[in-house]
């Protein structure tokens, strides 16, 4: 039979003789000529179909005499092996035809993990979800097999269950899939990360073995859980690793994105984790993400490996620009210079403060406390080398000033245990700041990008003239403008117009590193700063905003929707002026609106598009 529609024609129905009766019925089912060429699983569906929906009612009563259900009895008679395991692989159910197939006996594989059949070097694989592996039968050899097994669930979606059939690989199409599986397990044996698949509402469809060595959790415990990756990421980072989440589920596209977060080991251990991620978009089936997790911990102990040798003081002076601080994040004491009292009119009091955080917070504006905290948190959970912040502060005078904290942490066996660096007195910079949402204004995001404008200019220029392009002096600027902001304004008052535009603020600042600058120019658009950033990954940032501005926002009781269209002008256009970099970016974003590009990448004629 060269189609299904042929297999279907071939298959004994009602009118056959064997019908009749039940018992007949199955063993000639079963041993029919023209259905042992069909698949196992139709077989098997066939049957079922015939013993219980199409038997005349009086053969279906409970009163006929029979060992099994039918379904149980069809299982026996089933010549492929059913296996049906627990959640934790102890074998639950075997059909006759294990015996058959690997010489071992039913009942005393019974109640025994199915893990002691599987050879030891693909046990890992096999409880990662790899269905090739090879199985020990009765006379000592191991075969290739192979084993999809498809879990069963409770309501609260934990696996339970899980069953398959178990087919011998024999033929030669499968010999060469057996062969590219082992390459494929070399390679992961070399690769010192996590990699892993995951589906929307199934959870982790693939993890890697080394999962238990990074972070001392079974693959099983983290496939069994749907939920188990965000209950363990770091308290202080799932909101905004949800965000990113639960984009890449909802994306319209496929797309690499990168995420920074911290994750609890079983062993209470905090792991920083570097996740490199891609969403796949395909049609006809929910989104899915595929990624790789390392464990970055040991690389930031190197790149702060250097400031260990020096004392206190020596490292807050490399942070430093006015007032010095250095906070023993062990101790908790707050070491302040006298310049700090004098920031903050403090006078020469007592310069060593217990409960560091305590004594900050008490000087910060409550409406910046949140700010702040979440700029030096991000950078002691590592995605930023350091981290500056600008906020209000109470002077003892009774007045607020602005000023400037920035500093450097220093790490432990990846666990932060000090920090330095400055606070600068930036009181007359206050009028450079946007009352509505705290940020800074055109003045102060202008001045920046001239500074990194010059940056890239001094830098050493190669025979050519043109500055070395290795990043650390690239940058990138995008402006942003909501759409749909005056209808906002329209339908329920500039009120909730203002408390969107505080909103947003606030998410932009949580899309970005503490080096970069998000500022308000006017009305709905708002200016981006990227420093040290190549454009490819510019280009993967300005997606990751876009996505969450495009998560509805709830002001008051009202839920509103307002995302952004997006233009971004590299450093690598190596334009002339301030003003032609935010022409540029205007050109791209007034392109990303009028095509709904969402964003636009600026060239000379603005057709390039993430």
């Amino acid at each position: 039979m060269n189609n299904s529609a042929d297999m279907w024609n071939v298959l004994p129905g009602p009118a056959d003789p064997w019908f009749i009766l039940p018992g007949a019925a199955l063993a000639a089912a079963t041993n029919s000529p023209m259905l042992t060429r069909t698949p196992a699983i139709l077989k098997l569906v066939w049957l079922i179909f015939l013993s219980v929906v199409h038997l005349p009612p009086f053969l279906r009563q409970p009163c006929m005499p029979t060992t099994f259900t039918p379904s149980a009895q069809l299982l026996h008679l089933l010549p492929e092996a059913v296996v049906q395991t627990d959640a934790l692989w102890e074998i639950t159910y075997l059909n006759p035809a294990w015996t058959t197939l690997t010489g071992h006996s039913v009942e005393a594989a019974l109640g025994r993990s199915l893990l002691e059949f599987v050879h030891p070097g693909d046990v890992g694989t096999m409880r990662s979800g790899m269905p090739v592996f090879r199985l020990r039968f009765a006379d000592t050899d191991y075969r290739w097999v192979r084993l999809k097994l498809h879990p069963e669930t409770d309501a609260a979606e934990r696996v339970i269950s899980r069953q398959g059939v178990l087919v011998e690989i024999t033929e030669v199409t499968e010999q060469v899939l057996v062969e590219i599986r082992q390459r494929f397990l070399r390679l992961l044996e070399t690769i010192d990360g996590v990699v892993w698949e995951a589906e929307i509402g199934v959870g982790n469809t693939f993890l890697s073995p080394q999962v238990e060595r990074l972070f001392g959790y079974s693959v099983e415990e983290w496939r069994s859980d749907p939920g188990f990756w965000r209950a363990h990421v770091h308290p202080d980072d799932l909101a905004q690793a949800v965000l990113i989440d639960d984009a890449a589920y909802n994306a319209t596209h496929s797309y690499a994105y990168e995420m920074s977060y911290r994750l609890i080991a079983k062993s209470g251990k905090v792991v920083w984790v570097r996740d490199l991620c891609r969403a796949v978009v395909e049609p006809g089936r929910p989104n899915r993400m595929i990624g790789l997790m390392i464990d970055v911990t040991q690389q930031k102990n190197t790149e702060l490996e250097l400031l260990r040798s020096e004392n206190r003081y020596s490292l807050a002076s490399r942070g430093s620009n006015d007032g010095i601080w250095y906070w023993d994040l062990r101790t908790d004491a707050l070491h302040v210079s006298g310049r700090f009292h004098q920031i903050v009119g403090l006078g020469s009091g007592d310069h060593v403060h217990d409960g560091g955080w305590s004594f900050l917070e008490q000087l910060i504006d409550p409406e910046d406390r949140v700010r702040v905290q979440a700029a030096y948190r991000r950078h002691l959970s590592g995605n930023s080398p350091n981290f500056s912040v600008d906020f209000r502060a109470f002077h003892a005078a009774g007045r607020l000033v602005w000023v400037n904290w920035r500093g450097l942490a220093e790490f432990e066996d990846g666990v932060a245990v000090r920090m330095a660096g400055s606070l600068s007195d930036l009181a007359d910079r206050g009028s450079s700041y946007d009352a509505l949402t705290s940020l800074p204004g055109r003045p102060l995001f202008r001045d920046r990008l001239a500074n990194l404008m010059a940056l890239q200019q001094n830098e050493a220029a190669n025979g050519d003239g043109v500055p070395t392009r290795d990043g650390a002096t690239m940058f990138t600027v995008l402006l942003l403008d909501l759409n749909g902001f005056k209808a906002v304004n329209d339908n329920y008052g500039h009120h909730v117009g203002d408390r969107l535009l505080q909103q947003v603020a606030r998410r932009l600042e949580s899309c970005v590193r503490a080096v970069d600058l998000v500022a308000r120019m006017s009305g709905d658009e708002f200016n981006v700063l990227l420093e040290s950033i190549d454009p490819a990954e510019a280009s993967n940032r300005a997606q990751q905003i876009a996505a969450a501005l495009a998560t509805p926002y709830v002001v008051g009781e009202h839920t509103v929707i307002s995302g952004a269209s997006i233009g971004l002008v590299s450093s690598a256009s190596m334009l002339a002026t301030v003003d032609d970099y935010l022409r540029a970016a205007d050109t791209a974003m007034y392109q990303a609106k009028s095509q709904s590009l969402g964003v636009c990448v600026f060239q000379p004629t603005c057709r390039s598009s993430s």
